[in-house]
């Protein structure tokens, strides 16, 4: 099953052919059932193909604030109007725009035009610090395998099971904490994943040859044109515009995966429990953003419809709510709610839900 959503990803996704992901959603019981006569993949099928100007327009109306909004911040320092720093925000929330065009041209939904998706991506790429063909093969695998236990680590939220996490010396136990406490999380880990650990295919040293290219020559690509910045603007204004840029939309990306597959109703399993269709359905959030932070972040937080149909391009999202209402109710959370996220951090294997540290010691003593 894994290696069978894995080709739907590197192959364009075929929809729902005998034996792949999705061809009997009713297997997987529960909730799925009430879905199993609609076939979702083959529904979301119709909302697979981009409009090649609205995908033109999303990504001009992205550039150019970002472009003017950096502009404006570094007009500010030059001229010692330091409140204009704060132009970095929406520069940053632009930025965060961008990746999200870059996501989509990794799924090959952009522009449906393989070389076209692949060079606009890797142009963003430059911007937001990201190798994209290295990062594709990552997140196909986290598509391929996103709600499975037994296929962790490549391009995910470590997260580990109560029995797991008790199982650990005392050493890793504090490791783990750290790891999942959210200054480390969203605070110094985007600073270490944007600007130190995409410089090299971490995760993929034994990849072949694709993973290291996409990564010297994005590295290469990043050093140039921060030397032309630098010889334009100084280097103290361009560290003082660009990394405040880099490092907000970097915690908000980290803030958006996380929160994407971390919520108390999410899903994991085992295989043969583990089915393509339920994982992606429940295992990610439709995470209910007010309108203008779902069109900063390209409509992510619809991410269950993301997940189970990857090609239909960011844009066409909310058409897929508005008509098929009954999807907008799965693993909806709101942004209020959402902060309550921060907390779970075990899968409790027995009750089916993410509990936070309080929570397992607590059922620790109760057993």
């Amino acid at each position: 099953m894994i290696e069978s959503a894995r080709r739907n990803e590197y192959e364009e996704i075929r929809v729902a052919p005998s034996g792949e992901p999705g061809e009997n959603p009713e297997r997987s019981g529960g909730d799925a059932a009430l879905f199993a006569e609609k076939r979702w993949l083959k529904i979301l099928a119709g909302y697979r193909q981009p409009r090649a100007g609205r995908s033109t327009f999303e990504l001009a109306v992205t550039v150019v604030p970002f472009a003017l909004f950096w502009a404006a911040a570094w007009a500010a320092v030059h001229y010692s109007f330091w409140p204009g720093l704060i132009l970095v925000v929406p520069a940053a929330a632009f930025l965060l725009r961008l990746f999200m065009i870059q996501h989509d041209c990794g799924h090959g939904s952009f522009f449906a035009h393989r070389g076209v998706d692949d060079w606009v991506g890797r142009v963003i790429g430059i911007l937001t610090l990201t190798p994209y063909d290295y990062w594709r093969r990552a997140h196909a695998e986290h598509h391929a395998s996103a709600g499975n236990l037994d296929e962790r680590g490549v391009g995910d939220i470590e997260t580990l099971t109560i029995a797991e996490y008790n199982a650990l010396s005392r050493w890793g136990r504090l490791g783990y904490r750290l790891y999942r406490n959210p200054i480390v999380m969203f605070g110094i880990g985007p600073a270490w994943l944007f600007i130190i650990k995409q410089r090299l295919p971490f995760g993929m040293m034994r990849s072949g040859a694709l993973p290291w290219i996409s990564t010297m020559a994005t590295n290469l690509a990043i050093a140039v044109a921060a030397a032309l910045l630098i010889w334009t603007v100084g280097i103290i204004p361009f560290l003082l515009v660009h990394l405040p840029i880099v490092l907000l939309a970097g915690a908000a990306g980290v803030w958006l995966f996380y929160v994407q597959h971390q919520f108390e109703e999410t899903h994991w399993s085992k295989k043969p429990d583990w089915q393509f269709q339920h994982a992606a359905l429940h295992g990610a959030s439709h995470y209910d953003l007010p309108p203008v932070l779902r069109w900063i972040t390209g409509n992510i937080g619809i991410h269950h419809v993301h997940h189970l149909s990857s090609r239909v391009p960011y844009y066409r999202l909310p058409e897929v709510l508005r008509d098929h209402p009954e999807l907008a109710e799965i693993g909806r959370i709101t942004l209020m709610e959402s902060l309550r996220c921060v907390k779970l951090v075990l899968w409790d294997e027995q009750t089916k839900r993410l509990v936070s540290f309080r929570d397992a010691a607590r059922l620790a003593a109760a057993g």
